[in-house]
């Protein structure tokens, strides 16, 4: 294997799915439960989890191959609901003004990808009573795509016929900073997505948010408890994500493998699929010294592809400086540090406007000396991990983007939230490491259910650049 960009880009894919071609997205991307749980005909999914999990991508999977069986789907962005209700502080009226929004851009779209224009289009949904579905049956006549591309004719004969639309909403939580009003748009958004599917049968719509975005939204509105019944949490096992990378790499060399087959594999079989392109072990120090390579892979990334990906691609990037045809210890232990820093500058980014001093928080959980002394130095109990906290705290009160200060069980709360930390027990000679996803209540702030706590590894050598070689001695790889 020759390392160059292109082949790289081929092997590893786009760090946004979304980006990638999609019929090379389609032949490497690997469906899980949770693509049937969502790509189906119920009125409402909302799809839930941390930037770079795959919630876009996955949504373009699911709208290409709605379009190859002849049904109709749009696509919402951000720009598209620029100014509704930026104004509006009734909840009841920011709701009406939502679904007003969302029915006037789901008809103007559907009208627009045919090619057919419509001025006024908000007074015409309105005669229709907001049913849009009724509204685009009445509006689409035989004469007007009589001269349209065979698979748009298609789309347009099943949507007279079957009134189905599936309508999607994506990266609706972008400039999200957690304010009052913040929260009273995604609540408001949320109940008009609701109403509008259960008004105009035949509407499915499928909303993607942020797990924290989410959280926040439930936990402050009582309404959306009538949409926690359609809520998708987004994760991944580290067995899926081995067997993602396993398609990605069998694509490239032309390897076909049934989905199910690869998934049934066992981790040490699956590994071998990538001895094409890594070598097998990854010869570390202390508790990392001969590992299998695809388990130290596993310990580093938080389970999102996303990391899995760049980690890949730093890492390969640097074997063809070293001239090697495989990737292996020397290449990945020299990105470290880059891919450490990488995640955690993501993380301040993405979580700055919620929590304006998140940098002074993340960077006053490095260890200090007497921590570093102790073989657990990036562990805490529940009791250290909140006494760390007071600590940071005395360099001032941290407060949230809505103007509430925190205290200690708030922080830590939100470190977990965002995965800066884990929840963990030691297992032997492994740990098993739960996150915010799979155990949302574990950091409750008036109930220890007897975890303790981690900074993951991803974020290690960012915090400790000055002395890398005791992370390895401190650290346990994840298990299978």
């Amino acid at each position: 294997m020759e390392f160059t960009e292109e082949n790289i880009a081929t092997v590893f894919g786009h760090e946004a799915a979304e980006d990638e071609d999609i019929e090379r997205l389609r032949g490497y991307y690997l469906k899980g439960n949770v693509f049937e749980q969502v790509a189906n005909d119920l009125p409402l999914r909302v799809l839930v989890g941390h930037k770079g999990i795959g919630k876009s991508a996955l949504f373009h999977v699911a709208m290409s191959e709605e379009a190859l069986r002849g049904k109709l789907s749009i696509l919402i962005k951000p720009d598209d609901i620029v100014g509704i209700g930026d104004s509006e502080t009734d909840i009841l009226k920011l709701i009406r003004e939502w679904k007003s929004g969302i029915t006037e851009i789901i008809s103007r779209k559907a009208l627009i990808s045919f090619g057919l224009g419509f001025d006024g289009i908000r007074g015409k949904v309105n005669e229709y009573g907001g049913k849009v579905i009724d509204f685009l049956q009445a509006t689409f006549k035989a004469s007007d795509y009589i001269n349209l591309q065979e698979s748009k004719r298609k789309i347009i004969e099943d949507f007279l016929k079957t009134g189905k639309i599936y309508v999607y909403l994506d990266d609706l939580d972008r400039g999200w900073q957690g304010r009052p009003n913040d929260i009273r748009k995604i609540s408001a958004l949320l109940n008009a997505v609701r109403d509008i599917s259960a008004e105009s049968k035949g509407i499915s719509f499928r909303v993607s948010l942020r797990s924290d975005v989410y959280y926040l939204a439930r936990t402050s509105d009582e309404s959306t408890d009538k949409i926690e019944g359609s809520v998708i949490w987004f994760s991944w096992t580290n067995h899926e994500i081995l067997a993602l990378l396993v398609k990605r790499v069998d694509q490239y060399f032309g390897r076909k493998f049934d989905t199910d087959v690869l998934i049934k594999l066992d981790q040490a079989k699956l590994a071998t699929h990538l001895n094409d392109i890594l070598e097998p072990f990854f010869n570390g120090r202390g508790n990392w010294e001969n590992i299998p390579t695809h388990r130290m892979l596993m310990s580093l990334i938080r389970k999102r592809p996303r990391d899995l990906v760049k980690l890949c691609t730093l890492a390969a990037r640097n074997a063809r400086s070293f001239k090697t045809d495989k990737i292996g210890t020397k290449s990945f232990e020299s990105v470290f540090e880059e891919y450490s820093q990488g995640r955690l500058q993501d993380t301040v980014n993405e979580y700055r406007s919620e929590l304006p001093d998140i940098e002074r928080l993340l960077f006053g959980m490095k260890p200090s000396k007497e921590e570093r002394k102790t073989k657990l130095g990036y562990v805490y109990t529940t009791e250290s991990l909140l006494k760390k906290i007071k600590n940071i705290q005395q360099g001032g009160t941290f407060k949230f983007a809505n103007g509430k200060a925190a205290d200690e069980k708030d922080i830590a709360a939100f470190m977990y939230k965002i995965n800066f930390l884990t929840a963990r027990k030691d297992q032997g000679e492994v740990i098993d490491r739960r996150y915010f996803e799979e155990s949302r209540y574990l950091s409750h702030k008036f109930v220890d259910f007897g975890f303790d706590w981690e900074i993951h590894p991803a974020y290690r050598w960012a915090l400790q650049p000055d002395n890398i070689s005791d992370i390895f001695s401190q650290l346990k790889p994840s298990g299978n």
